[in-house]
């Protein structure tokens, strides 16, 4: 049995991959508060942010997979605030980083036992975790955090058969960019206009990478940009 866990796998990103997946006969499961709506996705209702829950979580996973093969972990899901370096407090970086670094770790933890050869670990990074812009403090913290907890990954898997990477998409049309820039056509323009193609990656676009990632291992502990070339600031 091939399985695929994918984090926050409800909608944007998250939904397209697990379609994928599905489609190549995967068992996939949804680790998010929110059901996924395609068939034969099973849903476990997960909330990152609390330790209990990804417990709880863990220990149906580690039942349902302790027969499996090969597991595409797929660390997809995010927390995204507006704030800043002198507007966080560490109440609110803590939230952020408990949903985006530490749950990582968790699931990481409870399902590397399971994991065999041909397994994969894919990080679901952003731009922002190698630059960062403003009113985004915590997100860009988490996604740096992100890019290190990949290479450190690696690094401690070598011999192991299991590969890693990081997938940075660009501005993707997706539910957590919408809320984070509105639906103004003329915002959606200037964000558009940012790349070389002028328009916004596709979710489905970031998927297809996502599930390119877990079937080649050479590309273990590579960062890949799927953002249409972004220009230079």
């Amino acid at each position: 049995m091939k399985a695929a866990i994918i984090t926050g796998a409800s909608v944007g990103i998250g939904r397209e991959t697990a379609a994928l997946f599905l489609a190549d006969g995967y068992r996939v499961f949804n680790l998010s508060r929110r059901e996924c709506p395609l068939q034969g996705v099973e849903n476990l209702a997960c909330d990152l942010a609390s330790d209990e829950s990804v417990r709880d979580t863990l220990a149906t996973l580690q039942r349902e997979l302790a027969a499996a093969g090969e597991i595409a972990l797929v660390h997809n899901a995010s927390q995204m605030l507006k704030d800043s370096c002198d507007a966080c407090d560490s109440d609110s970086l803590r939230a952020v980083m408990e949903t985006n670094v530490v749950a990582i770790n968790s699931l990481n933890q409870g399902l590397l036992p399971l994991m065999k050869t041909g397994s994969s670990i894919v990080y679901v990074g952003s731009t922002l975790s190698e630059k960062a812009v403003s009113a985004s403090f915590s997100y860009v913290i988490s996604k740096h955090a992100q890019l290190g907890m990949m290479r450190a990954t690696c690094q401690d898997l070598m011999g192991k058969g299991i590969h890693t990477a990081l997938v940075c998409p660009g501005f993707t049309d997706t539910e957590m960019l919408r809320t984070h820039i509105g639906t103004d056509p003329e915002v959606e323009g200037l964000i558009a206009g940012m790349n070389s193609f002028n328009r916004l990656v596709q979710p489905v676009e970031i998927a297809e990478l996502i599930q390119w990632v877990h079937g080649h291992p050479v590309i273990n502990g590579a960062v890949l940009h799927g953002n249409l070339g972004q220009k230079e600031s």
